[in-house]
């Protein structure tokens, strides 16, 4: 079993492979504007989980994923090619939501700041119901 900086070591060169590999090797008139983010290796270097995103709508992206499933074998046999590991790695591709989820998250500190601008425009102009320190304190002596 091998440990897991040479499966990180590994993933790292995985990914500039299939990047090349779907830049120059892939022809599929499908493939839109495709990333490849990440790439995951197993610590047993058996399996391989390549993370894209894809730019462009839905249709797009449906595409894409359409061209690399067809693609797989191409691009599995680049990698066991440029690699010096005993047994090729199965690839699998996943859409990465992270883009997706950083607007969401983005959108949601957006709202949060024109929540808390509202409410400190509110606050501005406001009084105290009673006395600013409601709380009672021991007596001076000076009094």
């Amino acid at each position: 079993m091998a440990d897991a900086a040479r499966a990180a070591r590994l993933g790292d060169r995985i990914k500039v492979i299939v990047a090349q590999a779907l830049e120059r090797r892939v022809k599929d008139p499908r493939l839109g504007f495709i990333t490849i983010t990440d790439c995951r290796v197993t610590n047993d270097l058996q399996h391989a989980t390549l993370y894209y995103t894809v730019f462009g709508e839905e249709e797009q992206q449906a595409s894409t994923r359409a061209a690399l499933e067809s693609a797989k074998g191409v691009l599995r046999s680049e990698v066991g090619r440029n690699i010096t590991a005993r047994l090729t790695p199965t690839l699998t591709f996943v859409a990465d939501e992270v883009p997706v989820n950083a607007s969401h998250v983005e959108d949601l500190l957006r709202t949060a700041r024109e929540r808390d601008a509202a409410l400190a425009a509110q606050a501005s102009g406001a009084v105290y119901a009673g006395e600013e320190d409601p709380y009672r304190k021991p007596a001076d002596p000076e009094d």
